[in-house]
């Protein structure tokens, strides 16, 4: 299947597109009238291309983005609140705290390419994934002060391991928009470049991770998702350590190395 422009115009707004090409895989979100606002069914839509991505084990690396001039505008405020799925889904919270702690739960890498602005809940969504590109004229905020609304406890914990305490309290609290000078300095964004590098930064960062190791670099996201939620299980992750130590990728990354070649995972 060939990729689509992930930055360019979709014919008509529809749920997120999913585009694989080689080892990579692109979710874009596809509202554009709206700043690609989720509504129900997005999330939906978002949790089956997530079990598509995870059954596909040639798929080494995911980029997240949006179609047109922002990332996305959130959810939808008309939804929040309405929505529930059986006593499941209301025991672990809303649905959309559901999709965006399943989107930090892949087992592959994960980019956030932000083509342009990123607002409410949203702003989790692309914290979710591991990296996060964004171009010189985005922006953020978090609007929940505003609407009197107090956000889920994973999209708080996600604020506050990846941006620290006092940088959490100040976009929640204040409700005030930030720009992208100020998104990387806080370490929102992993890097921020011009409109014109957009991709050919995305790309690079792409197949870096998409030529490493993938069983090492899934238990070690694992294990570091878990040390940033106060959950390590340690046992756990000394076992990834000890069969990592016996398997075939460790083999083939010596032979490469001595070898003075790429390794071939």
């Amino acid at each position: 299947m060939m990729q689509a422009q992930p930055g360019g115009t979709a014919d008509a707004a529809s749920t997120p597109v999913l585009a694989i090409e080689g080892a990579r895989a692109t979710i874009r979100l596809n509202r554009p009238r709206h700043l690609n606002r989720l509504q129900p069914e997005d999330l939906d839509a978002l949790l089956v291309l997530f079990d598509r991505i995870e059954a596909d084990s040639a798929i080494r690396v995911v980029v997240l983005t949006g179609t047109g001039r922002a990332f996305s505008a959130g959810y939808d405020l008309g939804s929040i609140g309405d929505r529930t799925a059986g006593a499941e889904k209301q025991s672990a919270g809303s649905a959309f705290e559901i999709v965006v702690d399943r989107l930090e739960d892949l087992g592959v890498p994960t980019i956030c390419r932000l083509n342009g602005g990123v607002y409410g809940g949203s702003t989790d969504l692309a914290l979710a994934c591991d990296f996060r590109i964004g171009v010189d004229t985005a922006e953020m905020f978090m609007p929940a002060a505003r609407l009197g609304l107090h956000y889920y406890k994973n999209g708080i914990r996600r604020y506050v391991s990846r941006l620290g305490t006092d940088n959490a309290k100040k976009l929640f609290l204040t409700a005030e928009k930030i720009d992208a000078s100020e998104m990387l300095r806080i370490g929102y964004l992993t890097a921020m470049v011009p409109v014109a590098v957009l991709d050919e930064e995305v790309d690079r960062l792409a197949r870096t991770l998409a030529s490493n190791a993938p069983i090492a670099m899934r238990g070690m996201k694992h294990t570091i998702n878990e040390i940033a939620r106060g959950t390590l299980d340690a046992a756990a992750a000394d076992r990834r350590h000890r069969d990592s130590m016996q398997g075939t990728e460790i083999r083939e990354g010596i032979a490469a190395f001595a070898e003075k070649r790429p390794p071939r995972f």
